[in-house]
């Protein structure tokens, strides 16, 4: 039976894939496509073309994301097409008079429909992408993010290469070997590590949230720990925020494993490249991937062990729909393959945290004293805090701590500067009476690029080199925030004759060296130093903290830690913010998981995510009061908003709100359910718009 009791079938071999129940199945009916009409119309005439003598009849997963025909239709196999089409190959078939991509799900003896059905127009590639796993995975996704099926085998399956498919297929490498000896084991830190290694070892499926030590030993342990699942005959799947954090994980993994056991899936790639390691896991000649969020689909035969680094990093929010998360579609992954779930990071969310608590699965973390030998010293300055005496020193906005820090560091080697924003000047106002400086054509906020440059629009673009205050009159500017660019030109000349570099998104330094430096980063492009950084300096730590965001000391503390554990073990480390903030003396302390617990205490009492569910709705108000209408909310459900929602620059249209329905944790499958029934009827009904659905999304405002 299906969860709504409807009696839904599920398709032999894939999982609970639904399908249609006998009598149902049948192709699309007059409105069911774009611009109405039967499937196709009357079957097209291909002279004697004959139905395949065994299993003639296709169950096809048709590429159209309307949510009224998110489910399989049936089609005849001619006789011509019965030896390439195979279950999980790409196929064409004619859909509302179209020719359509879809995926061949299954193959039956029967349909149940009693009218006449279409013939497969052809087999694309015989190819079997879709595997009974993905496949049963995907049908889940698509029903607890409110979307649709085809929209998951997009994230899921990657465009076909014929060129690529038609290459040689490679001989797999051989198995590993037991790899670096036991005494060089990143795991014996960690008091459980070992009975965890165990377990993957015996084929178990142990589950971890891991509190990983400051360092770069990160990637060693995530590497130890897929060789202990290959050597027990099961795959792994390792998935990591950036293409850095790949190529740190691939080439520990390299050292692990060796050469050519595993392939690491990136869009970097490019899309040919990417295909072809896509098929080699598919093929099972690798067993082993790690890539960014777009791998937790890959199709690793037999997973024994899926692991995520690094859970918080809003990298991981896939954009398109149904807007899934990777630590959802792995955990869903390792409850379904009975494997091994490792999700770990400096720092611990409070997502993360919801797995502990539940029992889903356990603490993974080193003993205090072991903590207190790899951490650096953390000390805070607040915001009132006296500046150096130094003049230099005074325009580079440092405090006595931090400056004196600083000095005395660079005499051994490189000093990290983490700056939470990019840019010269991303913000100005009125030097007289500090109104906030907007562009005239659009009210975007006015920046400076460089020193010698006229304000421009951050919106729009427009230069404002005659800008006066609307209020005073008053012509000259002051920053009220200071990026990473101008930071570099003030600590230049606060330390003269000491290189400073930047790393940004304009341009990410992979590693430095051991050499005396200062490197500017904004967070999440801190590049990692040869021995470690001498002392690390997080300036402007108001800017994360004032972010009007649900996460914002959460994701603070993380940005933070993720910087700071790139210092070497008791070296200085100095935060720019006040030391009674939690996320402060969190980091003093080196402790994310007391923060963690407490941020979900005040998530639950304040009725939050991830302690409850929660649906976000973007769309017009006309369209939002037509879809909660026709939605059959669960009980408790309550509903916040709509509020409008800021216009994007440049963006045209009608203004757009966005309401919250917020549920118990325990019914946020009845909500999903619930929206994509209502979705469904305003497509069957050719509503002019579509409501965005997010469940649970990043951020709430």
């Amino acid at each position: 039976m299906s969860e709504d009791g409807g009696g839904a079938d599920l398709i032999p071999g894939l999982g609970d894939v639904p399908r249609v129940p006998a009598g149902k199945a049948r192709q699309a009916k007059p409105g069911d496509g774009k611009g109405g009409g039967r499937a196709g119309g009357k079957a097209p005439k291909k002279g004697a073309r004959r139905p395949a003598e065994e299993r003639p009849v296709a169950r096809v997963a048709v590429d159209m994301s309307l949510p009224h025909l998110d489910r399989p239709f049936d089609y005849l196999v001619p006789v011509e097409l019965d030896g390439k089409a195979v279950p999980g190959c790409r196929v064409r078939v004619r859909f509302a008079g179209q020719l359509v991509d879809g995926f061949l799900l299954e193959r039956v003896e029967e349909s149940g429909h009693g009218g006449k059905l279409l013939f497969l127009e052809r087999v694309t590639s015989p190819e079997p992408v879709l595997t009974p796993e993905v496949a049963a995975l995907a049908r889940e996704i698509a029903d607890r993010y409110a979307g649709t099926f085809a929209d998951v085998l997009r994230l899921a399956v990657p465009p076909r290469h014929a060129r690529v498919e038609a290459e040689p297929v490679k001989e797999p490498a051989e198995a590993p070997e037991d790899g670096r000896d036991e005494g060089e084991n990143p795991w014996l830190e960690y008091p459980a590590g070992a009975s965890f290694l165990n377990a993957l070892a015996e084929g178990r499926a142990p589950r971890a949230v891991w509190t990983a030590l400051p360092g770069p030993e990160w990637a060693a342990a995530i590497a130890r720990a897929v060789a202990v699942a290959l050597r027990a005959g099961r795959g792994a799947l390792v998935v990591v925020a950036d293409g850095r954090d790949v190529a740190r994980v691939d080439a520990a993994l390299s050292a692990e494993l060796g050469e050519g056991r595993h392939v690491a899936l990136t869009a970097e790639l490019g899309p040919a490249e990417r295909y072809r390691r896509w098929l080699a896991v598919l093929r099972g000649k690798a067993r082993a991937v790690v890539g960014t969020r777009a791998a937790m689909f890959a199709p690793v035969a037999d997973l024994g062990l899926v692991v995520l680094w690094d859970d918080g990093d809003d990298v991981h929010a896939e954009p398109h729909a149904p807007y899934p998360h990777p630590r959802e579609v792995l955990a869903l992954r390792a409850h379904r393959a009975k494997a091994g779930a490792l999700i770990g990071g400096f720092t611990r969310t409070t997502d993360a945290t919801v797995l502990v608590e539940t029992g889903w699965a356990h603490a993974l973390a080193a003993d205090r004293a072991r903590v207190r030998r790899a951490m650096p010293r953390v000390r805070y300055v607040g915001e009132d805090a006296q500046l150096a005496r130094d003049a230099a020193a005074r325009t580079a906005r440092l405090p006595n701590l931090a400056f004196e820090a600083a000095r005395r560091a660079l005499e051994e080697g490189p000093v990290l500067v983490q700056v939470p924003r990019r840019g010269y000047v991303p913000g100005i106002a009125c030097g007289r009476c500090r109104t906030p400086a907007h562009c005239v054509a659009c009210q975007g906020p006015l920046a400076l690029p460089s020193s010698h440059a006229a304000p421009y629009c951050r919106w729009c673009g427009r230069i404002a080199g005659d800008w006066h205050c609307p209020e005073c009159g008053f012509f000259q500017v002051r920053a009220v925030v200071v990026g990473a660019k101008r930071t570099a030109e003030e600590l230049g000349r606060a330390f003269p004759g000491v290189p400073v570099r930047t790393s940004g998104r304009e341009a990410i330094l992979e590693r430095v060296g051991p050499e005396r430096a200062l490197v500017v980063s904004t967070p999440g492009a801190e590049p990692p130093a040869d021995g470690g950084y001498t002392a690390g300096l997080l300036l402007d730590g108001w800017v994360l903290l004032a972010r009007p965001d649900l996460r914002a000391g959460e994701e603070t503390l993380r940005r933070w830690m993720n910087a700071a554990a790139l210092v070497r073990p008791e070296a200085p480390v100095v935060v720019a913010a006040e030391g009674a903030l939690p996320a402060v003396q969190a980091l003093v302390r080196w402790d994310p998981v007391t923060y963690a617990e407490r941020e979900l205490a005040e998530r639950r009492e304040a009725g939050f995510p991830p302690a409850a569910r929660m649906a976000s709705l973007t769309a017009t108000p006309a369209a939002i009061r037509e879809l909660l209408a026709g939605a059959r909310l669960p009980d408790g459900a309550e509903v916040l908003g709509p509020v409008p929602v800021p216009r994007q620059p440049g963006a045209e249209g009608p203004e757009k709100e966005r309401a919250l329905v917020r549920v118990p944790r325990a019914a946020g499958l009845a909500l999903a359910r619930a929206l994509k029934e209502a979705q469904g009827v305003r497509s069957a009904r050719k509503a002019a718009e579509t409501v965005r659905v997010q469940i649970d999304p990043l951020e709430l405002i």
